[in-house]
């Protein structure tokens, strides 16, 4: 998983990205590809 400064960029990369919120944190997850797990704050 990778903690980025912008996750609009992740989330344009691939069209099953989803971004949730998570105690606080935002993430950004794909169940089609985990290779696009992303974290920020």
């Amino acid at each position: 998983m990778k903690v980025v400064n912008s996750l609009k960029t992740i989330k344009s990369r691939d069209k099953y990205c989803r971004v949730v919120r998570r105690k606080g944190r935002v993430y950004v997850i794909n169940k089609r590809n985990p290779r696009f797990k992303a974290r920020q704050g």
